[in-house]
């Protein structure tokens, strides 16, 4: 199969053909159909989450199966239907599945990356997440794919697997938001925006986004948020508290990485109030937060990989979701790619020209 290899940190990523392995009887072989270029994957790029080269990026992906390691195995799919391969798997057989939190899952925690193929030196490449979504074909643990049922375009459906998963899970499954409650949002990337769309339908009274990015703000304003904030310009701490009554927000939610941002969204928050945060930038990164507002404040800080999110669950949620126009896709895919130009969608992401460019093509021009 033909793939996008990172061979070395920070360097371009050559379409190479790989030797794929066979299949294991857990395994399933799925054939990509789209898959979204996020900002996880650029930092793996830049050597920021842990990856070992060589390895094939994507950590979630649209696509059909092409071939089942053990036909008794699967979870309501077979070859030839469309699946959404998962960037969190759930294996409902360890401790944190057994206690409802999939998000904590052992396969993706305690396990490390798969070894998929072999390159043309004889290298064993992996699978970025148990995932590798830049290539033609995915070999994936069966516990992280799950069938789609909807005619919505492929690079919609793509970003089920992680980003609207996870921006309707920090909403709806983390803080929980009521009616009527303001909610802030520090990062307007995808994740942010779906966070925004999520805190509309949930009912929120009124929704601030947060970001340098004039047209991400845009972007927010149209999909729900009620205020917009520029933090380039003035404190957007105290933009937000004035925007909520001089409190702050009911809730918090950081999606953006970067300390200050963590910061400035516990600063953000009212006391006796929610933060969520979802974004990480280091795989080693730390944080320093101020005691009081953490011991005698009463805010609650609260972790969100995935959204807490329970696929089996949410997925089919999200996607009604989509089909009926609630949440909305198509300004948040802001281009579709080839394989060949899986440079030009990092770039793009890194240097937030895009929300969520998606690989939708995967036919040879060249092989490097």
């Amino acid at each position: 199969m033909r793939a996008a290899v990172l061979e070395a940190f920070g360097a371009p990523m050559p379409v190479r053909e790989l030797d794929l392995r066979d299949l294991f009887a857990h395994e399933v072989l799925v054939r990509t159909v789209a898959a979204p270029f996020c900002s996880t994957d650029w930092l793996g790029w830049r050597a920021m989450r842990g990856r070992t080269p060589p390895v094939v990026l994507g950590h979630t992906a649209l696509g059909v199966v092409e071939r089942c390691g053990s036909p008794g195995g699967t979870r309501g799919y077979g070859v030839g239907d469309l699946v959404v391969v998962a960037g969190t798997p759930q294996c409902d057989e360890c401790f944190y599945c057994g206690i409802g939190r999939p998000d904590q899952c052992a396969l993706l925690f305690e396990s490390p990356e798969p070894v998929i193929a072999a390159d043309h030196t004889g290298r064993p490449v992996r699978a970025a997440g148990g995932v590798g979504a830049y290539a033609e074909l995915i070999v994936a643990d069966r516990r992280q794919v799950w069938r789609v049922d909807s005619s919505l375009p492929a690079a919609q459906l793509s970003l089920l697997g992680c980003g609207i998963t996870t921006g309707h899970g920090a909403i709806v499954n983390v803080a929980r938001v009521r009616p009527g409650e303001s909610v802030a949002v520090v990062g307007l990337g995808h994740l942010g925006l779906w966070c925004v769309q999520a805190a509309r339908v949930a009912g929120a009274g009124r929704i601030i986004g947060v970001d340098p990015v004039p047209g991400r703000r845009a972007t927010a304003a149209a999909l729900g948020a009620t205020d917009v904030v520029d933090p380039a310009v003035h404190d957007p701490v105290e933009q937000v508290r004035c925007l909520s009554e001089g409190r702050g927000a009911d809730v918090v939610v950081e999606a953006a990485g970067p300390e200050l941002a963590v910061q400035q969204a516990v600063a953000m928050s009212r006391r006796a109030g929610t933060v969520v945060l979802t974004g990480v930038q280091w795989t080693e990164g730390r944080i320093s937060l101020p005691q009081n507002a953490l011991a005698i404040h009463g805010r609650r800080i609260l972790s969100c990989q995935n959204g807490q999110s329970v696929m089996s669950r949410d997925l089919r949620r999200c996607t009604d979701l989509l089909e009926s126009g609630e949440y909305d896709a198509r300004p948040i895919v802001t281009a579709e790619y080839t394989l060949d130009r899986i440079d030009e969608a990092l770039y793009a992401a890194g240097e937030f020209r895009d929300l969520s460019g998606v690989v939708t093509d995967f036919r040879s021009t060249s092989v490097r």
